[in-house]
């Protein structure tokens, strides 16, 4: 039976939870807009089956006073026209200052100034257990708030391009159609991910790409409109390798990429043959097709890499310099 002291604590958690939340959301949501794109994405039954916005509405936040707003790229990928909906309700022309579909991110400007700016916190410093908190535009429910907690760090997402996106936030914070490119905040009210997913027909799976990925892939979208890496020019697919041609090799891994074709235009031809398996990239092992793309950055781009590949099952040593991917 509970006694008053019990009760007492309990509406002490309470209010100090409440405190919490609305500290946060006071603080952040005069940063976050609604998105709406006319032209964009429009195979809705695939885009509703990951768990995306299946229409043309998202969410963002405004993270320079000068009007750049930071969203989701599949929420503005391929859109003829966008426009934005500020908290205090004024409509704003957007343009699209470049996307990434690798990373689900995207920067669009409007033509205003003098705005609140959502401060970008640290991914890195966030906790399974910790408190967090969504807003955004679910259904065209402007500035709806839900709250919850970090449930796994370090989870890899699936973008639509087929790459992984690493380090994702997991929460419980429910997410649905609308919530996408919206902030998902600390109790500091800091920026902590960009709301990108949640499994249909799930309890509680969402996932917000992290905000020191954004921090890493804006400088980039500002500059070039998009994300300059580099390519092999190939394709490949996983595969098991051989116990015997492991412990012969000296290797310490099962599997690898196995080249299926090579571009006859791209950075390998001539170097790299159909049916090599690449098992290694400048010392550190290659274990499948995402090693291989994590490693083809901006920096490797006309610099010479040291590619370590079984030929006939052999260990052997490639040199390719990779191209900048187009």
């Amino acid at each position: 039976m509970m006694t008053r002291r019990d009760v007492q604590d309990d509406l002490a958690l309470q209010d100090a939870y409440s405190r919490a939340v609305v500290g946060a959301v006071d603080r952040a949501a005069p940063s976050v807009v609604r998105v709406d794109a006319v032209g964009g994405e429009t195979d809705g039954a695939r885009r509703r089956r990951r768990g995306v916005d299946p229409g043309g509405s998202g969410s963002g936040f405004v993270f320079t006073p000068d009007g750049l707003i930071l969203t989701n790229s599949h929420v503005v990928h391929g859109a003829r026209r966008l426009t934005v909906r500020l908290p205090d309700g004024r409509m704003e022309q957007a343009d699209l200052v470049g996307d990434d579909p690798h990373t689900d991110l995207a920067v669009v400007r409007i033509g205003a100034s003098g705005l609140a700016a959502l401060p970008l916190g640290d991914s890195a410093r966030l906790r399974v257990g910790q408190l967090v908190i969504a807003i955004g535009n679910p259904y065209g429910f402007e500035h709806s708030v839900t709250a919850g907690v970090v449930s796994a760090l370090g989870r890899t997402l699936r973008a639509r391009t087929g790459r992984l996106i690493d380090d994702v936030v997991q929460t419980d914070a429910a997410l649905n159609p609308g919530n996408s490119g919206g902030p998902l905040v600390d109790t500091r009210g800091d920026a902590v991910g960009v709301n990108t997913a949640a499994i249909l027909g799930g309890q509680g799976l969402c996932f917000a790409v992290p905000i020191n990925r954004a921090r890493a892939v804006v400088p980039d979208l500002l500059r070039h409109g998009r994300v300059r890496r580099s390519s092999l020019g190939l394709a490949g697919q996983s595969v098991p390798l051989p116990r015997r041609v492991v412990r012969a090799s000296g290797l310490r891994q099962d599997t690898g990429v196995l080249v299926m074709s090579v571009d006859a235009h791209g950075a390998a031809a001539g170097r790299l043959r159909d049916g090599d398996v690449i098992v290694g990239c400048e010392g550190q092992a290659v274990t499948r097709v995402d090693d291989l793309h994590a490693l083809l950055t901006e920096s490797r781009i006309g610099r010479t890499l040291r590619i370590d590949v079984l030929r006939d099952w052999r260990l052997a040593h490639v040199e390719v310099v990779p191209a900048e991917a187009r």
